[in-house]
């Protein structure tokens, strides 16, 4: 797979109740009984998701069917994921369901039920399922401020890692706005609380019960947990997740830019009028770009008033506005001088895929011994 050759995708789940008196802004103050509380209440949010997949092997082109493996072939998967609505609605990874023909999903109470899929993204990684017939009553995960964390943080992650069984682990906020080149939308939170394959899907929360995060991949060299895990955040997942629940896809804003982040060496390199911004590589010929007059050159410091730093924190920042909205883009421009820039975005071609310049990007060497499966 040629998928961030460093990474391992991995099934990964958290969860955690809401308590009034458990304050995550105060780790040091937390006790045994504090943490105890939330995975106890964050077990009953959190569920088990089985997929059947059935694929068509080929013969083998020197032995046929000499090893009797050729024609239809069964494949299962598992996954976790977060219950979000009293009436049965499941959030999880795309990937944790991707080509399943069957699926189903499993309560804390041990209720086993059919689960259809109300809409995928796996642009960033993200799909919505339905719980089918009758189930008892479901506890939802309250929802927490991503935006909020803070670096050490304590967090906690529930979930079915390996298959052993569902387990509660913990670990701290270790980063935050990590971009894997796995997913082409990705803001992820980084933490050392244990996610193994089986996980994916699944919850991450803070002491006071709440979701900040889904679970998704690790980075490793075994192919099992090494301490560093990476999770969607709820203010990114939150919005694709009600997009999905209403018309079972997501319409995302699209400027047509290639871009790259502006570096040191990147200013040096190409004599750039500033060390700070998001450098314009190209323009699509007809884009909301093209008509507002932006060229390749021109550097993107602020969108709507807020500064810019990385290409990651654009691209994402204009995938989240509503398609026909015009954005106010602060520019330094190739010619020289500094300008705002009015654009109106359109919406992002499904087969278009965001641009970055590789080419302007020094290349980074994967970690020695580091691989990429899909889990």
């Amino acid at each position: 797979m040629k998928i961030a050759q460093h990474l391992l995708i991995a099934f990964s789940f958290l969860g955690a109740p809401a308590l009034a008196h458990a304050d995550s802004h105060a780790n040091a103050f937390i006790d045994s009984n504090a943490i105890a509380d939330v995975a106890e209440h964050t077990v009953d949010s959190v569920v088990n998701i089985q997929t059947e997949a059935v694929i068509e092997q080929e013969s083998d082109p020197f032995f046929g069917n000499f090893f009797g493996d050729a024609g239809p072939q069964k494949m299962e998967g598992k996954g976790s994921g977060v219950i979000v609505t009293a009436n049965g609605r499941i959030l999880t990874n795309a990937h944790v369901i991707n080509g399943a023909q069957e699926i189903n999903v499993t309560l804390q109470d041990g209720t086993e039920l059919k689960a259809k899929v109300v809409g995928k993204d796996t642009r960033a990684d993200l799909a919505v399922l339905q719980l089918e017939g009758k189930f008892p009553a479901l506890k939802p995960i309250p929802w927490g401020d991503s935006a909020g964390l803070r670096l050490g943080e304590i967090v906690l992650a529930v979930g079915d890692g390996l298959g052993v069984g569902k387990s509660v682990s913990m670990g701290i906020v270790s980063a935050k706005g990590r971009g894997l080149k796995i997913a082409e939308y990705e803001d992820f939170i980084q933490t050392d609380a244990a996610i193994n394959p089986g996980n994916s899907g699944g919850a991450l929360v803070n002491l006071r019960g709440e979701l900040i995060g889904i679970n998704t991949a690790i980075a490793s060299r075994s192919g099992g947990y090494q301490g560093i895990g990476f999770a969607i955040p709820t203010n990114m997942a939150k919005p694709i997740m009600e997009q999905l629940m209403k018309d079972g896809k997501v319409s995302r804003g699209y400027l047509g830019v290639g871009i790259a982040t502006v570096t040191n060496d990147l200013q040096t390199e190409y004599s750039l009028p500033v060390n700070r911004g998001v450098l314009v590589a190209s323009v699509e010929d007809g884009s909301p770009a093209a008509k507002a007059g932006l060229v390749a050159g021109d550097i993107i410091t602020a969108i709507n008033g807020t500064p810019v730093k990385t290409d990651d924190a654009l691209k994402n920042t204009v995938a989240m506005i509503k398609p026909g909205s015009q954005v106010d883009l602060d520019v330094v421009h190739k010619a020289g001088g500094t300008t705002s820039v009015k654009a109106k975005l359109s919406e992002l071609p499904e087969a278009t895929r965001a641009q970055i310049a590789p080419q302007l990007k020094k290349p980074t060497k994967p970690s020695r011994g580091r691989r990429a499966v899909a889990p």
